[in-house]
């Protein structure tokens, strides 16, 4: 914001979101050193969860939202504008 703060929502600062599947981030390393992907949610499931995402951001931004293809080999190149990254593990988070 202006005040050099994260105060304000997406929407709030005319900002964009890209919403790109990638099961691999639920890859969990705590048994050997090969990920096991076995919590990720099957297609018949993941793919309404991605939809559904996709519409609620669109309806709450008022532009649409793109998207890459869900469960397809992409290339995507990001450049990120901002001061962090965050990883949300709703599993851990307080």
């Amino acid at each position: 914001s202006e005040a050099g703060k994260m105060d304000k929502a997406v929407g709030e600062m005319g900002g964009e979101v890209l919403v790109v599947s990638q099961f691999t981030l639920f890859g969990c390393m705590k048994k050997g050193a090969r990920p096991s992907f076995n919590r990720a949610a099957r297609p018949e499931v993941a793919i309404p969860l991605y939809e559904a995402l996709v519409k609620r951001l669109e309806v709450a931004l008022g532009k649409p939202v793109p998207t890459g293809v869900f469960g397809a080999t992409m290339e995507v190149n990001v450049c990120g504008d901002g001061p962090v990254t965050i990883s949300l593990d709703s599993e851990t988070a307080a």
